[in-house]
Parts: C-alpha cells; structure tokens; sequence
C-alpha cells in the first residue's frame, strides 16, 4: 500500500532574521519546531533545522533498511543503535552524511555486519533520495 506524509512550515520574515514553525501533519506525533536560519547555520539552540529533520529521517529508514535485511539472511538484530550526522555549510548546501551503526546481531561475524550495513545504506529509500549527497558509513557489532 503506497503512502503520503506530509509536512508544513510557515516562516515570517527574511532569511536571516525571520521565523519558522514546522508542523507535522500526518501523525502529529512530534509537536510543532521552531526553525531559524540561525539554528541551522550555528548553534542549534533549542529549534531544529532541514538537516536535523534529515539526519531523523535517515537514521531511522537505514535502521529498517538493516533490521530488515539482517532478518531476510536469518540473523535477526537484538538491537541496532544509528545516528545520522548531516554536514551543512552555508553558500553550498549539505556537505554529506555520515550514518554510524552498532548492532547486536547473534550469529553474524563483523564482516558480514559491516556488508549487510553497506547494502543498507545504498539502498534504503532515504539514501536512495539522497543520491546526489555523499553517504558514508562505520558499522560495527557491539
């Protein structure tokens, strides 16, 4: 079954100095984020950014990408721990991402980890949509 998500964002003002609130509008399981220019070309300071929202979207989709080929080979995860670091400079966009995973897989060695996590991160749908960023990847079992 095919599926929409959707989100807004309202902004007031210019770049610099203005505004915005991102709403999540399918689940509303997140409650609406400020977002500044600031908070996404310096510090963070309370409010989220495009590259946030990114890194979210990508950790979690790799994670789901990895469980589920870890189970299609029989050695289903205890527990993998993702993170999504989203490079952004300002005047050139999203310099790359760099997705790091530890995994507690019974019955797999390294190398096939490390394998199974590279063909996750070339072919969950968020990488796939993010084709034009260089991904990177550090995968190791805990």
């Amino acid at each position: 079954m095919a599926t929409t998500r959707s989100a807004h964002t309202v902004w007031e003002g210019n770049l610099t100095e203005g505004s915005g609130v991102v709403n999540f509008d399918s689940s509303g399981a997140i409650e609406a984020q400020p977002v500044t220019w600031a908070s996404r070309s310096q510090e963070a300071g309370g409010r989220t950014s495009p590259e946030e929202l990114i890194a979210a979207a990508h950790s979690s989709c790799f994670s789901m990408a990895l469980s589920h080929a870890l189970n299609g080979a029989g050695t289903p995860p205890t527990k993998l721990v993702t993170s999504a670091d989203v490079g952004f400079q300002p005047g050139e966009g999203i310099t790359g991402i760099h997705l790091t995973v530890e995994g507690t897989v019974p019955g797999i060695d390294n190398d096939a980890f490390v394998a199974a996590a590279e063909d996750a991160k070339k072919n969950c749908p968020v990488s796939q949509a993010l084709t034009g960023t260089t991904i990177t990847l550090s995968a190791k079992l805990s």
